[in-house]
């Protein structure tokens, strides 16, 4: 029943570029997409930076009348699926929507809708709350917008998996494209800044005061960001048949709980979620030619990731090229793994391999290739696309370059 599954459309919009061809062109070159916070004052906070998307603009992908109705979130991942949508070529009239799905991550959801509703409660009372804002808040929201947008009929999924809820996503899209349940999806994640997530974060001590430095033996913490990716997903002899252009094949993923902390990473689980994708994908630890790191910045979180990689990689880990891209977007939560999983299909099509920008101590627990601030050209077959989340949840995403 099982059959080979495909990536044919790709959609991002990041702090460094929105479509294929801006972002990627940002991120080879390392450009930061950090600055200081222009949504929210931030005086109150000893933190003033983050990766907010200064230029987006909605109204290019959606209609206006449909916006009054989206939160940022939605307008993000409506957005990033219509990139997708037009990247893939897809004839939407020629396609069957009742076997088209969508699957989305996310952390926060309409975080700015909850604390719109929040203020006015809080300010002017009850009656206050504009009806309609409790219509746009729950978080199912963002698929079912998504599904709105194109009249897609199949399975509506969003899975809020925290910041590993886009390869949770894509994953759970690759099974049901892979068992027929469907024959195409929409998978990926979308996270909008707001007060409420940089509030958050900044009151776990994790951010850094302005620059987000993976794997740097000084650095400081993670840096709050916003962004949506999205991925068509669909069987290898579909998109063969309508002459697609193929980014990658899916071909395993793996996934486990930590079960030891809410927010603490810990490597046993990392590395269980690692050794079970490579042996879905039935690959060994040498075939992999790029690691796409969780990498948020924090010590705890790149300490615990690269034992991990030592762990399950063994005597191959310091050859493997690994880096972290949230080093330029900043952390955008549930569509961090999406955006990822978007860079580790441009790796394996165009054979470069993004930089960890911000480099400059080597770190004695942290001693991996992390590709340091400049972009190397490698043929890349393989690529894993590691993810984790508070509640200990961890993702692996495998993915092969076709042909």
């Amino acid at each position: 029943m099982s059959r080979r599954v495909v990536i044919t459309g790709v959609g991002v919009v990041s702090s460094i570029g929105t479509g294929r061809d801006d972002f990627w062109s940002a991120l080879i070159k390392g450009e930061s997409g950090i600055s200081k916070i222009s949504s929210f004052d931030t005086s109150d906070f000893s933190n003033h930076y983050g990766g907010e998307i200064k230029n987006f603009n909605p109204e290019v992908f959606i209609e206006r009348p449909k916006l009054a109705g989206l939160g940022r979130a939605s307008c993000l991942a409506v957005s990033g699926a219509m990139l997708a949508v037009r990247d893939a070529k897809l004839n939407l009239e020629g396609i069957d929507k009742e076997r088209f799905g969508v699957a989305m991550g996310t952390t926060m959801a309409e975080s700015q809708i909850f604390q719109e509703v929040n203020e006015n409660w809080v300010k002017k009372g009850e009656g206050a709350i504009n009806p309609d804002l409790i219509c746009r808040l729950p978080a199912n929201v963002l698929s079912c917008n998504v599904a709105i947008e194109f009249g897609l009929k199949g399975p509506n999924y969003v899975i809020s998996t925290a910041c590993a809820a886009g390869n949770y996503a894509i994953g759970y899209a690759y099974d049901l494209v892979r068992t027929k349940k469907a024959d195409m999806m929409l998978a990926g994640g979308a996270d909008a800044f707001s007060r409420i997530a940089f509030t958050g974060f900044n009151r776990l001590l994790a951010v850094a005061p302005e620059l987000c430095q993976p794997f740097d033996k000084d650095r400081k913490g993670m840096l709050v960001g916003e962004g949506a990716a999205a991925l068509v997903i669909e069987p290898l002899e579909d998109a063969l048949n309508r002459g697609a252009d193929i980014y990658a094949e899916i071909i395993g993923y793996g996934l486990s709980c930590d079960a030891h902390h809410m927010t603490a990473p810990y490597c046993e689980g990392i590395k269980e979620a690692i050794e079970k994708s490579l042996q879905e994908a039935k690959l060994a630890a040498d075939d992999v030619g790029y690691f796409s790191a969780h990498g948020t910045g924090t010590p705890s979180n790149d300490k615990e990731e690269c034992l991990a990689i030592k762990k399950a990689f063994g005597g191959y880990a310091k050859k493997l090229p690994v880096s972290s891209i949230k080093s330029m977007l900043g952390h955008t939560m549930g569509a961090a793994s999406a955006i990822e999983a978007v860079t580790c299909c441009l790796v394996l099509k165009n054979g470069i391999m993004p930089p960890t920008i911000n480099f400059k101590t080597p770190d004695p627990e942290c001693d991996i290739d992390c590709i340091p601030n400049t972009a190397r050209y490698a043929k890349v077959d393989i690529a894993l696309n590691n993810a984790s989340a508070f509640g200990g949840n961890n993702a692996c995403l495998v993915l092969k370059k076709y042909g």
